[in-house]
């Protein structure tokens, strides 16, 4: 980017985050996520970090909130509220700290230490207080002045009406929230009333405290914790500040901490991931101060943070980036699927550079453009998608995509039926469908034959030694010595571990035959229905359409497979190989016999397909959305809109922890 393309990007930033500021901190609505708008911040950031001069005095790097709303009589701060930059990596962190020191002398280095508080998800309010009395409170506003709303502040019980200290006047400032618990109430109640659900816990904080009518507000029982003083009293560092707030009978967050250096910040950051899913108030990072007031100070204020402070934020499941181009990827099945070529950003904590877009439609319902400025969310272990284009930063350079007519792989020509919104390629020996038919039936839910991954299948067709997936249980280690690169001990490893994957289970050999419209969850009912792969083989269509989970559309599709002369040999092959079915355990008596799973999220003590099976080995049924007939919803690390579905529809939703005392 050079310098003319970056001063038009930090405008266009600019605009856009001003924008969406002023819904967000003003009118209480969000049109983007909360991720989203931060990674667009960040941006605008890192981009005036390396074009100082284009910094504009109305840059959102250079101020906080909103303005003051009308309803509300205005107050003026007697020093001015301010937030954070965001980090969102360690890299960050370390770019943070080498920046600040260059502002100290050798000593004053020595001395730094850190503070580090829960980054509550609620709002930022300031509390006045006159010979022990509250008297005012207000919220941050434009960061000089912002609204008076001390009746709806009574209302909250965890804020002290009356402290006993000798200070004529005492400012203490923290943040107002409300608890997991009583937004899903509130929520709930919404949902009664035929009313949108709120997005989330800030917005009934911000709103409760804004109310008219400050019965309202005491109805939504807010809470709040204290984190600064703003009035000079005798403390040498800012742990000491929260030591005074709680002798003065403020409520403080009990997991704040004191880090001797980065390292310790970085554990403690790490603890407070991992714990964040207990606590009983949502937290979306950890703030990170220089805990020596006098080097606080020293390192002043620039734009609207000071620089003595940092908002370290957890691991995103949305953010923003830009598309660089649309590929087409040929699947198993011959569909067309476009895939986005982004440039790099992290999502969840894994760096992405793809995002599906599923078909030719959802470009067209995006409205999206190569370049175009883009939010990529990713939940749990669910491939990146794109949810929203922001076209209102595109510079004019961007393109439209044209779907291809023919397949980039044999150039036969795209068919698309009535029914489906996506472009398939008929050639059944079109190369690239061999080979993502081959990643298939070696993938973990199928075979899951351990070493034997995409490189080393495109190793073996590339050398001719492989035609289709059968040809691979009689490969020998005399057939992979000639091949560069591949040791003997290695070639020894390969026809080892594909024969360990001799004996398999039905359901998983369906699943691995790649048959059109059949998943993990078709194939288990189509292996409990049948029993065997002979009566399967030997079923009329009527056959399939009898089962209850499974339609006319995949009924024929399934029926049609194993009605096609090659796909009849295939299978002669492959039981000539010494493949054998396993038979499965009866499941009916099993302890989740009947109960219905949603797994959301991403699982750390169990793999995510290894947990499915386990349900199913206990008679349990594991569905892909969320509807009424679900019995749990397992929530893990950023848990998406399943985990909203299942909050509204009322259904249990259960930890991982729970989850498997239960297998």
């Amino acid at each position: 980017m050079d310098k003319k393309q970056a001063k038009s990007r930090i405008e266009k930033l600019s605009e856009v985050i001003n924008h969406y500021r002023y819904l967000y901190h003003v009118l209480d609505k969000q049109e983007i996520s909360d991720q989203a708008l931060d990674s667009l911040k960040k941006e605008l950031f890192d981009l005036e970090q390396q074009y100082p001069e284009f910094i504009a005095p109305d840059s959102p790097t250079q101020r906080v909130g909103g303005k003051p709303l009308k309803e509300f009589k205005k107050v003026a701060h007697k020093e001015k509220m301010l937030s954070f930059n965001d980090t969102f990596s360690k890299e960050d962190m370390h770019n943070w700290l080498e920046r600040i020191s260059k502002l100290l002398t050798p000593a004053e280095k020595n001395q730094i230490d850190f503070y580090c508080e829960l980054k509550i998800d609620g709002l930022a309010i300031e509390l006045i207080y006159k010979n022990g009395i509250f008297v005012g409170g207000a919220t941050r506003g434009d960061g000089l002045v912002g609204e008076d709303i001390t009746q709806n502040l009574k209302t909250v019980e965890s804020i002290p009406l009356k402290i006993e200290a000798e200070y004529k006047e005492l400012v203490v400032r923290g943040e107002v929230f409300i608890s997991k618990k009583e937004f899903a109430l509130i929520n709930k109640a919404q949902q009664e009333k035929n009313l949108p659900p709120y997005a989330n816990p800030r917005n009934i904080a911000a709103g409760s405290v804004r109310q008219l009518d400050s019965k309202i507000t005491a109805m939504r029982k807010l809470d709040f914790f204290a984190y600064e003083i703003v009035t000079n009293v005798k403390t040498i560092n800012h742990e000491q500040k929260h030591d005074l707030l709680k002798s003065l009978g403020f409520k403080t967050n009990t997991h704040n901490h004191y880090c001797k250096s980065l390292q310790d910040v970085f554990y403690f950051y790490d603890k407070c991931a991992k714990l964040r899913e207990k606590l009983p108030y949502e937290i979306d990072g950890v703030v990170v101060m220089i805990n020596n007031n006098i080097l606080f100070e020293k390192l002043g204020i620039v734009g609207k943070a000071p620089r003595g402070a940092v908002a370290f934020k957890f691991a995103q499941s949305q953010s923003t980036t830009q598309v660089l181009d649309i590929k087409i990827q040929v699947g198993r099945t011959g569909a067309m699927t476009p895939v986005a070529i982004l440039k790099p950003v992290k999502v969840s904590g894994i760096t992405i550079t793809r995002a599906t877009l599923h078909n030719e439609d959802e470009i067209k319902r995006l409205g999206l453009k190569i370049g175009d400025t883009v939010i990529v969310g990713r939940a749990g272990d669910v491939i990146p998608d794109i949810i929203k284009v922001l076209p209102e930063l595109r510079i004019g350079k961007e393109k439209y995509f044209a779907m291809p007519k023919v397949c980039p792989s044999c150039k036969t020509k795209l068919e698309k039926s009535k029914t489906e919104t996506l472009w398939r390629c008929p050639n059944i020996k079109c190369f690239a469908r061999q080979r993502r038919s081959f990643y298939h039936f070696v993938s973990r839910s199928a075979f899951n034959i351990n070493g034997v991954g995409p490189k080393i299948i495109d190793r073996l067709l590339d050398e001719g030694l492989v035609q289709d997936p059968s040809d691979l249980f009689s490969l020998k280690e005399g057939d992979l010595s000639g091949i560069e690169r591949f040791a003997e001990k290695s070639a020894e490893n390969i026809v080892k571990s594909i024969a360990k994957k001799k004996e398999i289970l039905l359901a998983r050999l369906i699943y691995a035959l790649g048959i059109k419209n059949v998943g993990q969850e078709t194939a288990v009912d189509l292996a409990r229905h049948f029993g065997s792969l002979e009566k399967l083989r030997q079923a009329k269509l009527e056959d399939f359409d009898s089962i209850s989970n499974i339609g006319p559309v995949v009924a024929k599709s399934i029926y049609q497979w194993f009605n096609e002369k090659d796909n009849q040999s295939f299978l002669d092959r492959l039981m000539k190989t010494g493949v054998i079915i396993k038979k499965s355990v009866d499941t009916a008596l099993g302890r989740l016999s009947g109960k219905i799973f949603v797994l959301t999220g991403s699982l750390g003590a169990i793999d995510r397909n290894l947990a499915k099976e386990k349900i199913r080995d206990l008679g349990g049924q594991v569905s892909e959305s969320v509807s009424a007939k679900v019995n749990f919803v397992v929530a893990g690390k950023e848990a998406g809109s399943k985990l909203d579905r299942a909050r509204k529809l009322g259904i249990k939703i259960i930890n991982e922890k729970t989850f498997l005392k239960m297998l």
